[in-house]
């Protein structure tokens, strides 16, 4: 684009992550470095475009964006809303009145998918639109990705979050714990949970993949085995858990943009293991939380988010459509990323589980080769000291 009129717009789209506001503050500042004159936040995702509502980014002041991009959550606000064919008309004829030429669209599969149907909208219309894809997930389920922007912190918090509540179940014996943790179908944050571990007797004892499914009586046997020799057992479990009947173990359901999901797996399976084992068993679902909560917040992971902003703003600049940001590792050490650029269709709607050959007996014990893997996403997780 040589237009000097043209300009950009930012969206957030699906659950919101503890960095998402660090990929707003790399697109502000890429944007000014462009010279780009004009930089709107939609408030609320396509919400706000449909409703014509805009902040406008670009007349922020630098300390006021900078304090933002270090809070959790979206600044903007985010929606979930699908798109249907009368919302592209409206998006396009905003899109028009404002001479944007630049969307940027910061999200998930889900999102990608919308971010896609929006650049087709724009061609079929001849309209001259540059749509770039920004990763955003705490899932870490984008196909084309070394990993999403997002996930470190989630994964952070939840491997502290089983750290301490492992410390607690060690000072009070005799009682399972059943840690519910989010990732709806894929296990990459229930495998995060392993950096909890510091000694052989380390919990979660028991960690569960989505990927896979749980018998209860499998379960029981396990939770069964850990308790005879600890007194005592941790579980790690993800809410998109289900069992041989590829149910969710008479759990409770909730329909949501994603299809359905268990809304109290933990307590009931809980419940499961008092009524068949006659142990005493609790549960905590950590929820919301896992994926707000500004003070697990990992370092590589803020800086890699405000990485893919800038990234999405160069490639648009440069005239690239209809792809998304990705974040790719380079070989060998010290750990480094570049970004690149893939094509919005490789990843829109699409899922990616957590690796068949990383769900090995090596997890249970050190972690394996995900946990090379996933470290320096991570960050260190400090061990507690127990006599």
């Amino acid at each position: 684009m040589t237009e000097t009129s043209a300009a950009a717009v930012i969206a957030h789209s699906g659950g919101p992550t503890a960095v998402l506001n660090a990929s707003l503050l790399g697109v502000v500042e890429e944007i000014t470095r462009q010279g780009l004159p004009r930089l709107y936040g939609a408030r609320f995702g396509i919400d706000g475009i449909l409703a014509d509502d805009f902040i406008e980014l670009s007349r922020m002041p630098d300390a006021k964006l900078r304090s933002i991009s270090q809070a959790p959550s979206s600044a903007l606000g985010t929606t979930r809303r699908e798109i249907v064919p009368a919302d592209l008309e409206r998006v396009l004829d905003v899109l028009r009145a404002r001479e944007i030429r630049y969307f940027f669209y910061n999200g998930g599969n889900g999102s990608m998918g919308t971010a896609l149907q929006v650049d087709a909208a724009a061609r079929q219309a001849g309209y001259d639109l540059q749509v770039i894809g920004i990763p955003k997930t705490i899932d870490n389920d984008l196909l084309e990705v070394d990993h999403t922007p997002g996930y470190g912190s989630a994964a952070r918090f939840f491997a502290s979050a089983l750290r301490d509540i492992d410390a607690d179940n060690r000072a009070l014996r005799g009682q399972v714990e059943i840690v519910e943790v989010l990732g709806r179908n894929t296990g990459w944050l229930a495998a995060a949970t392993l950096f909890a571990r510091t000694s052989p007797e380390s919990g979660p004892h028991l960690i569960y993949f989505p990927e896979e499914r749980l018998p209860l009586q499998k379960l029981l046997t396990d939770v069964e085995a850990v308790y005879r020799q600890l007194n005592r057992c941790v579980v790690a479990v993800c809410e998109g858990q289900l069992d041989e009947h590829e149910e969710p173990f008479g759990a409770d359901v909730r329909a949501g943009s994603r299809g359905s999901l268990a809304m109290n797996l933990g307590h009931r399976l809980a419940k499961l293991i008092t009524q068949h084992l006659k142990l005493r068993a609790r549960s905590e679902k950590p929820g919301l939380l896992g994926r707000c909560c500004s003070a697990f917040i990992s370092d590589t992971d803020w800086r890699e988010a405000r990485a893919c902003g800038e990234a999405a703003v160069r490639a648009a600049i440069s005239g690239a459509s209809a792809q998304m940001v990705t974040i790719l590792r380079e070989p060998g050490e010290p750990y480094r990323i570049g970004t690149g650029l893939v094509d919005l269709e490789r990843v829109a709607f699409l899922e990616r589980p957590f690796p068949k050959e990383w769900r090995t007996p090596e997890i249970s014990a050190n972690g394996g080769a995900f946990a090379e893997w996933a470290a320096p996403v991570i960050g260190e997780i400090r061990p507690h000291e127990f006599f």
